[in-house]
């Protein structure tokens, strides 16, 4: 295809993820937060984390949300308060950061792993299906790389089996399908914070959003201790400490008046990738039922080696990841075989992420597509 690169400059580096310029952009903003928390000393809980729950369920189109101190400990909590552990097999995509494989081990269940469509490297209602046995209890959908999981597919898949449906939605901060937000189409979602996400703390933090109030109440008491949310000194359950402290709700509130705006500048970039891509190098797709927000800038290495990509990129100071070179089956602590997930493992030896933020600009993205069509 013809490339203009006409305005591009080639001795300039392209970093991978910029947050320099996004805490530039809010710099006043955040400044003020953590003068009103010294001043305050509200450094735990009270009205910032109050309203940033309140703000954040809004965002995603459910009745509930609950600060937590990471999203690994947000999927865990809720396998935990859905009562679901030794015994039971929760199905997750073999295609997925670990963390979602923790969560499950962590309350005792057993992870099931399941091959993902080829297209969207996401978990389908037919792969569930494929996988699923007597003894499964939940679907751990993961809504990788921005974009979510055919919500109608794996929700009917779910309710044929007579199973929860659990979003893992780590990635995927304002995603939309058919019109619903990612964390309010299962029972309950997973939401992490980290710095990096399209909605990123300043530090870790994470979130589990859910339409259940009862459910509700169960987590939010297993993250503070176990306490009675009607008792300072009573605790009815034996939960743990993991807590989104109140600077963090507060610099998260900042930014949520933002993130839509930050995601079209994440589209913008996945479409100007698109447009200028060399042939051998294939973005996932994204169904038309999706509104997707890009966390990463996945393509797959058709034309070239994966090698040869990361080498030109490399050269020209150009920032890349892989996302994930490893599936989780083939991690050590799971010990599963190689050839049980032909289509995981395939792309898991073609795939690459470039460069991809909201600040990003089209000739920062020209100047990738140039240096990769070499």
């Amino acid at each position: 295809m013809a490339l203009d690169i006409s305005t591009t400059e080639t001795s300039t580096p392209v970093r991978f993820l910029d947050l320099v310029t996004t805490h530039q952009e809010i710099r006043a903003e955040l400044d003020a937060i953590w003068d009103n928390t010294v001043s305050t000393a509200g450094f735990v809980g009270g009205a910032e984390l109050n309203s940033f729950e309140e703000e954040y369920a809004a965002f995603c189109g459910t009745s509930e949300a609950i600060g937590v101190a990471n999203g690994t400990d947000a999927l865990e909590l809720i396998l935990a308060a859905a009562g679901i552990g030794p015994g039971d097999e929760v199905i997750i995509p073999a295609n997925t950061f670990i963390a979602t494989a923790e969560a499950v081990a962590s309350v005792g269940a057993t992870c099931v792993f399941a091959d993902v469509d080829p297209d969207t490297m996401l978990i389908t209602g037919d792969m569930i299906r494929a996988v699923a046995t007597p003894k499964t209890a939940a679907v751990m959908a993961v809504h990788l790389y921005g974009q979510m999981v055919d919500a109608t597919d794996v929700g009917a898949a779910c309710s044929d089996l007579g199973i929860a449906f659990i979003e893992d939605s780590a990635q995927a901060h304002g995603a939309k399908w058919d019109g619903a937000r990612a964390g309010s189409v299962g029972l309950a979602a997973g939401f992490s914070f980290y710095p990096g996400k399209n909605l990123g703390a300043m530090g870790d933090g994470g979130a589990i959003t859910t339409n259940d109030a009862q459910l509700a109440a169960k987590m939010r008491s297993l993250s503070n201790h176990g306490r009675s949310l009607n008792s300072k000194y009573e605790h009815d359950l034996l939960g743990r400490n993991s807590r989104l402290d109140s600077l963090q709700a507060a610099a998260l509130r900042v930014k949520l008046r933002h993130i839509d705006r930050w995601n079209q500048g994440r589209r913008n970039a996945f479409d100007w990738y698109g447009a200028n891509l060399p042939d051998s190098l294939v973005q996932l797709s994204v169904r038309p039922e999706a509104e997707a927000v890009h966390h990463l800038g996945i393509v797959r290495c058709v034309g070239q080696t994966r090698d040869e990509v990361a080498a030109k990129l490399d050269a020209a100071g150009i920032g890349w990841g892989i996302h994930y070179p490893i599936p989780c089956h083939l991690q050590a602590p799971f010990g599963g075989a190689e050839g049980s997930f032909p289509i995981s493992e395939r792309l898991a030896g073609e795939i690459i992420s470039l460069p991809m933020h909201p600040h990003l600009t089209e000739d920062e993205v020209l100047r990738v597509c140039e240096v990769v069509s070499r």
